[in-house]
């Protein structure tokens, strides 16, 4: 019992210490007539959703999923060439971020040098498909983008544009990441255009 509550302990410092660097974020985003830094919010979605589609997540993968984002803001897309080639090196500097911070702050709360690794593997996404955290953060991460964010790329995007980025986000998630992502309180245009993306 001891050791649970420890480890429920570090688990909270940890996670606090995200919030905090995510909170630093410049950008805001208005829920319910209140600004709140983007990233901030977007850890926090992580993390509810996580709850929602596995209650029984290890305390590894829920850093993981608090972590995701943190501190994105500072590697800007505009920074890299706008084609193919600069998306790539753009999300690797960005995982490689990811997984180096939250390592650290890892460090600070106790956490071994192989928990600091695991949680950097389980952000830099390695074995997809094959490793089940991984593959539940990039469930995770599709249902709070379908959920959360599609709506607002929908204004930013052609039709076909948006159908080939709702099949590109279906293709990343497992056969239980598709089942919850139908279960998601779309609104009616979403869900139809989820559907047609999908042919069914």
């Amino acid at each position: 019992m001891t050791t649970s509550r420890l480890d429920t302990s570090r688990l909270d410092r940890v996670l606090q210490l995200i919030d905090e660097r995510n909170a630093q974020d410049p950008r805001s985003e208005l829920l319910e007539n209140q600004d709140i830094p983007k990233e901030l919010l977007y850890g926090q979605r992580m993390s509810a959703t996580l709850q929602n589609f596995k209650p029984d997540a290890g305390e590894l993968l829920q850093i993981a999923c608090r972590a995701q984002h943190i501190e994105r803001w500072i590697l800007p897309r505009s920074d890299y060439p706008m084609d193919r080639q600069g998306y790539k090196q753009w999300r690797t500097q960005l995982a490689q971020h990811h997984g180096q911070l939250t390592a650290q702050l890892m460090a600070g709360c106790g956490y071994s040098e192989d928990e600091q690794q695991r949680v950097a593997t389980i952000l830099q996404k390695k074995q997809l498909k094959r490793d089940a955290e991984v593959q539940t953060l990039e469930d995770v991460a599709c249902l709070v983008f379908l959920e959360y964010y599609l709506n607002e790329f929908a204004g930013k995007h052609e039709h076909q544009k948006l159908l080939d980025i709702v099949r590109k986000t279906w293709n990343k998630m497992s056969d239980e990441g598709h089942a919850a992502a139908l279960q998601l309180p779309l609104s009616a245009n979403m869900l139809d255009m989820v559907k047609e993306a999908l042919g069914l």
